[in-house]
């Protein structure tokens, strides 16, 4: 008998533990690229209320065991993602998050209030690594309260399904984690990318125009399931575990330390199959112990 991998997470019941992370698969347009029965949810590109052009190039560096980007969160903004984008994802057969963005808290919760009963949009990912320009540039993320205000924000702005994409540049996880959870998050991603430097010393200069990246990949790893492990350990609401996750055995060190799913990126722009090999393979380690569900897979989550 196949075990059973679908999951409920934050209001929606996923079909499968692995989801394709912000930013990996822009607005949909891979989605071919994918094996669908394997993908339990996409979260789309970031966007902002309006347009953004994003970085200079260049934009990409490759670091060992990952990479750099600083993007820019180049996006088309929501008018377009009502247009053009949403439409196409009311077709699918899996759930499509907005990863929504602000320069203030009351910029991103009237961005959900814009997207609030779009059909096609089955709930956001709030990214908090945003600069707070009302408050001098601080990250949102960095700041439990400011974190708190965006989250309360945007659910009262919205009913549909929340999740809160933390970022690992704190002192304490938890911390922010418990923030948000009581202002109302469904669900916590833990968690966004490193902040790092690449200097190419033929120019003498950094590799990113931008000068600094967000660092991703199998280098993050074990730092990324320590601090999704801290994160849920600290809340009672699903926690998704993001962090260099390249194979299946990678995903479960996230289940078993605490998550209810996993998000994958980098991994899929050297592997295509990446997603749909991971799902397989999450399958075939329950069947191999006897395991039913993803639901009997032990959990490591000592309590202090």
């Amino acid at each position: 008998m196949t075990p059973g991998v679908s999951v409920d997470i934050g209001g929606l019941r996923l079909g499968g533990p692995v989801l394709a992370a912000s930013g990996t698969f822009g607005y949909g347009t891979e989605v071919p690229l994918l094996e669908r029965r394997a993908l339990g949810a996409l979260v789309s590109k970031g966007i902002f209320l309006r347009p953004r052009e994003g970085s200079a190039p260049p934009r990409i560096a490759e670091t060992p065991s990952g990479m750099l980007n600083a993007i820019g969160l180049q996006g088309p903004g929501v008018e377009a993602v009502v247009r053009d984008y949403a439409p196409m994802w009311a077709e699918w057969d899996f759930p499509v998050l907005v990863n929504i963005n602000g320069e203030s808290a009351s910029e991103y919760g009237e961005l959900a209030a814009r997207l609030d009963g779009v059909p096609g949009i089955a709930g956001f990912e709030i990214n908090i690594s945003c600069p707070n320009v009302e408050q001098g540039g601080l990250y949102f993320g960095n700041d439990p309260r400011a974190a708190a205000a965006v989250t309360e924000s945007v659910r009262k702005r919205t009913k549909l399904p929340l999740w809160v994409k933390l970022t690992p540049m704190v002192s304490d996880i938890g911390v922010i984690a418990r923030a948000v959870e009581s202002a109302g998050a469904d669900a916590l991603c833990a968690i966004n990318t490193f902040v790092g430097m690449s200097i190419d010393l033929n120019a003498y200069r950094p590799r990113l125009s931008f000068r600094t990246g967000g660092l991703s990949g199998p280098a993050i790893r074990p730092l990324a399931v320590h601090l999704a492990h801290q994160a849920a350990r600290a809340v009672d609401i699903p926690v998704i575990g993001v962090g260099g996750i390249i194979r299946a055995e990678d995903a479960l060190e996230f289940l078993v330390a605490g998550c209810s799913a996993v998000q994958v990126g980098t991994a899929t722009f050297v592997n295509p199959k990446a997603i749909a090999e991971i799902h397989d393979g999450i399958l075939g380690f329950l069947e191999a112990r006897g395991l039913s569900s993803l639901a009997e897979l032990p959990r490591y989550l000592p309590r202090d």
